[in-house]
């Protein structure tokens, strides 16, 4: 089974995903950190992903990115990048490495390689992202997209860049997310939308145990199917 979550930053979606794989002994794989590595990369090579689309794709293709602690670290070799990635000048700058085709295709191919190894591995995947339902596996037997309000969202951000020692105002955090959401959506390389198909959850005001269990009536409800 492979179980698609996308949605913009802020709703849950990597809370949601890591708790979900847990509970099925699935693997986790998430696919905004690939975009991530690749923009931690092309920052620290001083590149434009306009004007050097070519140099961040082949970054793409030839970085030694691997996951560990099922799928909650991330590493570049043996280099951990796993909080590195997540500052506000990476987010940002991965929205921009994610509008190029080349390095989309790149990793997209990836992306549907561990999703397949994982399901001959351990029976399953949860992929998380913003183009999981729609482009990478469009044909997943449960695809969810997440919603929160631009305040709740903002106010998460800034919480977890709050735990992690930076600092930013919560006007600034709104500011941020929505510029990422314009740059996701707007894109001409798979956009940011929710599949026709996918079950759209509004996680405002729910815990996290109760997305996860909403996602799970979702994935019962397709194992019953199946039997």
């Amino acid at each position: 089974m492979i179980i698609a979550i996308d949605g913009p930053a802020g709703v849950g979606k990597s809370s949601a995903a890591k708790a979900l794989a847990q509970n099925l002994h699935f693997t986790y794989i998430d696919t905004g950190a690939m975009y991530r590595a690749v923009a931690l990369t092309a920052i620290e090579q001083h590149l434009d992903p306009k004007q050097d689309a070519a140099a961040v794709a082949q970054i793409a293709n030839d970085l030694p990115l691997r996951f560990k602690d099922a799928g909650k670290s991330t590493f570049i070799g043996e280099r951990d990048i796993s909080h590195e990635i997540r500052s506000p000048e990476v987010s940002l700058f991965a929205s921009k490495v994610a509008a190029l085709p080349a390095v989309r295709e790149v990793l997209v191919s990836k992306q549907r390689q561990l999703g397949r190894a994982a399901e001959k591995a351990c029976g399953g995947a949860v992929l998380e992202g913003r183009d999981i339902q729609t482009v990478v596996f469009p044909r997943a037997e449960v695809k969810v997209f997440l919603l929160a309000s631009p305040v709740t969202r903002a106010a998460r951000r800034q919480q977890e860049w709050h735990e992690e020692g930076k600092k930013i105002h919560l006007d600034d955090a709104q500011t941020q997310l929505t510029e990422r959401d314009n740059r996701d959506t707007d894109r001409a390389a798979a956009p940011m939308q929710p599949a026709e198909d996918a079950d759209l959850i509004a996680t405002d005001g729910l815990t996290l145990e109760q997305v996860v269990e909403k996602i799970m009536e979702l994935v019962r409800a397709v194992q019953a199917t199946s039997i």
